[in-house]
């Protein structure tokens, strides 16, 4: 009986030891987040790869893109199309902050603190950042990953205010994003297909011509007359109320302008279209500066100031214009108008 009693004894020992071992082996979401602070600091830069999907037109859009951060503050933001023959690029170096339209041949600067100022759903740090400052995270861990749900910090997008991001437990590396709506619904999710840590870089990895150069040998110039025709695109939403009220079509020496205006209410706003003109080859190292800050629309990068928002997309132009639309407002209309052809 004595022993008996004894070999009990040691089964419950040893069972409770198991479980508390096995307690001991999961992470807490502390843990989890002191050692993606920890990567951060310890961390030179990396590169990475993968797809961005939108949902925010009436069919899904879909986007390579490609990462490489060096640090402190050296980023290259690859974005290109998975259907057409067209990128984006955003870098930031010593200069300042720069986007590259290849195949028109034209590169913006901005003064700008990007992309420090807003989140940045393709950006290590940026995920971490908002990850730390929300002290409402939540915080769920599988067998391979660990998932975070947090608040967005997009200065001018009240539309997106919660993202879960998820990491591999392996390495932490990011696996997946998905930045919903306010009825939960992800309308942007990026998945990594590939992330180096430390990656190493050239000396020009950063440059403006460099990286045009480079983009053009995937991604041509557009020839002149390549963008002569195209169809006018619609917003999908705008402020209740407001609606088309006049459209009028002008012709310029790259083709036609299409002066789109809406009202209705104490909300009006005009949208302007027009053929993109490519700029001669000589002018290739000479970037143009932009009043305002460069702004993510998911499918292109923008330039919003206090009345307007411009963009360039396939080809064509598009200027947003208003005195009474908020910036979130100008945000909903524009990334509305992507994917939408004449009616």
């Amino acid at each position: 009986m004595n022993m008996l009693k004894k070999s009990l004894m040691l089964f419950f020992v040893g069972l409770l030891t198991v479980i508390v071992l096995a307690a001991c082996g999961e992470k807490s979401q502390t843990d989890v987040v002191n050692a993606l602070e920890k990567k951060i600091e310890e961390m030179s830069g990396y590169k990475a790869k993968g797809k961005m999907t939108l949902e925010t037109g009436s069919e899904p859009q879909e986007y390579e893109i490609e990462i490489w951060h060096k640090e402190p503050d050296f980023y290259r933001v690859n974005l290109k199309n998975s259907q057409k023959e067209q990128s984006q690029m955003i870098l930031r170096n010593d200069d300042g902050v720069f986007v590259l339209t290849p195949a028109l041949n034209k590169s913006f600067r901005f003064q700008s603190e990007w992309p420090q100022n807003s989140s940045q759903a393709y950006l290590y740090e940026s995920l971490i950042q908002d990850i730390v400052n929300d002290p409402e995270t939540k915080f769920t861990a599988s067998e391979t990953n660990y998932v975070f749900e947090t608040k967005t910090n997009y200065q001018n997008n009240k539309m997106l205010p919660t993202q879960e991001i998820t990491f591999n437990k392996k390495d932490l590396s990011p696996a997946t994003v998905k930045v919903m709506d306010t009825d939960r619904k992800a309308l942007v999710v990026v998945q990594f297909s590939e992330f180096e840590f430390n990656a190493s870089f050239d000396d020009n990895a950063f440059d403006v011509e460099k990286n045009m150069s480079s983009a053009q040998i995937e991604i041509p110039t557009m020839a002149t007359g390549d963008n002569e025709s195209f169809a006018v695109k619609y917003p999908l939403e705008q402020p209740e109320g407001v609606s088309l009220i006049e459209e009028k079509e002008v012709e310029t020496e790259n083709g036609k302008r299409v002066i789109l205006t809406f009202g209705g209410g104490d909300k009006s706003f005009t949208l302007i279209q027009e053929n993109a003109e490519i700029a001669a080859p000589a002018s290739a190292s000479t970037s143009t500066y932009v009043n305002g800050q460069p702004t993510d629309l998911g499918f292109a990068i923008g330039a919003m100031s206090d009345n307007s928002l411009t963009w360039t997309h396939d080809g064509v132009d598009y200027m947003l214009a208003s005195e009474d639309l908020t910036e979130d407002e100008m945000l909903m209309v524009a990334k509305s108008v992507q994917g939408q052809t004449a009616k």
